[in-house]
């Protein structure tokens, strides 16, 4: 096991590197750049823009170098922390990010741990009363959280909430609570703030865990060692979780991959709730084509999704002693 982690960090580097290449590529690929944004901003303000200020800016950007120079800059700046300056907030990038991450971390786990948990609990339940009422009332409730787009259900929720009870369920603190400094009463209005945007944003999840769950348990409760094991008398319950056992594999292998989740968070329903979230910023940033936050940003949630493959890799061969890596 030690010697296939070091072989798959080694791979890691080589792909983060390759990826870092591509990452700056893509930022480039749209016509422009940030200051071609902020020049037309300008002169449609009705602002003269003569070609002193332009390449006073481009020498101020960093713009006026090449795209190799730019990306080693931007590169190099990596090892050291330094994540390089948004354009647009003429901030630290790695200050921007740190602001959000928080938040963003809280939100997501909630809402991982409201999918995984919900949605285990109705895939089990549906598996082992499979074409019952309970089954038929699952799979159309996991139809329609998978067929919903998640900004869909906040907008109902939102209008819902408002229309019948007069509450605007948007952000995740009161107005009075939003700058205060953190206190028992702060942490009180996040809780009572946030279960909207954790069942928002996990529905989709828990309709698709249930879907799996319930595929994968229903295959291992027809397999001969679950007959023969009914047939010794062993109680049902304990039938279930060493059939459960195997079915949570493919759960566990995708579970790596929830880690860039957490940290993006859901752009568009972070949009529609105003949460305080990365998701928004890194959609600002790709749309002002800030290069510097839009690349850290793309290229964290890279390094994020090759260390969680990693992960889920091992939490499988540590799951299930049949897993072994040589």
């Amino acid at each position: 096991m030690v010697a296939y982690v070091i072989r798959r960090l080694f791979y890691m580097a080589v792909t983060l590197a390759i990826i870092s290449v591509i990452v700056f590529a893509i930022i480039q690929l749209p016509p422009g750049d940030y200051l071609t944004s902020y020049i037309l901003q300008l002169q449609s303000s009705g602002q003269i823009v003569d070609a002193e200020l332009v390449e006073s800016l481009k020498r101020r950007y960093g713009l006026d170098q090449p795209y190799w120079m730019q990306y080693l800059k931007w590169v190099t700046g990596l090892f050291r922390g330094d994540f390089g300056r948004s354009f647009e907030w003429n901030r630290p990038v790695a200050d921007l990010i740190a602001e959000r991450l928080p938040m963003t971390i809280v939100v997501s786990l909630c809402s991982l741990v409201f999918a995984y948990l919900v949605g285990i609990f109705i895939g089990i339940i549906s598996a082992v009363y499979k074409y019952s009422i309970i089954d038929y009332v699952a799979t159309f409730i996991g139809f329609v959280g998978l067929a919903t787009p998640n900004f869909l259900l906040a907008l109902v929720l939102m209008f819902a909430f408002y229309q019948w009870f007069g509450i605007s369920v948007g952000g995740l603190f009161s107005p009075e609570m939003e700058d205060a400094p953190w206190s028992w009463a702060k942490f009180v209005d996040l809780i009572n703030h946030l279960w909207i945007p954790v069942i928002v944003i996990g529905t989709a999840g828990t309709a698709s865990t249930v879907r799996v769950m319930r595929a994968t348990l229903l295959d291992e409760l027809g397999r001969d060692y679950v007959k023969i094991a009914r047939s010794k008398g062993l109680p049902g319950w304990r039938v279930v979780y060493h059939a459960f056992r195997v079915a949570i594999n493919p759960i566990i292998s995708t579970i790596g991959w929830e880690l860039p989740v957490i940290v993006s968070g859901a752009e568009i329903t972070s949009i529609v709730l105003n949460l305080p979230t990365t998701g928004p910023l890194l959609l600002q940033a790709l749309q002002t084509q800030d290069m510097f936050l839009a690349g850290s940003f793309i290229l964290m949630l890279s390094v994020l999704t090759v260390v969680g493959t990693l992960i889920s890799d091992i939490l499988l061969a540590v799951v299930d002693p049949r897993i072994r890596y040589s």
